[in-house]
């Protein structure tokens, strides 16, 4: 199975996930290490990415979920904002799980204000909540609590527990 970690930029995502990793032992992938550098460089000077930057972006991690199914699995932390996207990327080989982490803008902004080294200014946050659209097939999970317990809620969801 591969689990794919997902929210809008500034969600938590690469810290659920790593965490999630060293708890299941299955290995972490994040999505953004696979965007083409086209996509970067748009990101980079404030522009969001449209459904025509994502597409080939989302195809290759498809390929890419479909070879961790077969090698037993992996945690993949992915935005996977719009209902067609999480269709692209659960549509190879194997199971996938998507576990949504939900948090308010603001709360996400002040986030973001404070990382460094990340090319996604905060900025684009806004662009970001209106490509989301919910996922009703998600494990949604509150960012208003530490990474701990996220993980151990998310590890102790009927759906999750024979991971660890």
């Amino acid at each position: 199975m591969v689990i794919i970690v997902m929210g809008v930029s500034g969600c938590g995502k690469t810290t659920v996930g790593k965490r999630l990793s060293k708890k299941t032992g299955l290995p972490f992938f994040d999505a953004d290490d696979f965007h083409p550098s086209e996509n970067v460089r748009k990101m980079k000077s404030g522009q969001p990415l449209n459904d025509d930057d994502r597409h080939p972006w989302l195809e290759n991690l498809s390929a890419k979920i479909s070879e961790w199914n077969r090698s037993g699995g992996a945690i993949l932390a992915c935005s996977a904002l719009k209902k067609t996207y999480r269709e692209i990327l659960s549509s190879g080989e194997g199971e996938t799980e998507f576990v949504y982490l939900k948090g308010s803008k603001s709360v996400i902004f002040d986030r973001m204000k404070k990382r460094d080294g990340h090319y996604m200014p905060p900025e684009l946050l806004d662009s970001q909540f209106e490509t989301l659209e919910e996922p009703e097939e998600a494990l949604t999970v509150s960012i208003n609590q530490s990474p701990e317990i996220i993980v151990h809620e998310i590890v102790n969801h009927p759906k999750l527990l024979h991971l660890t």
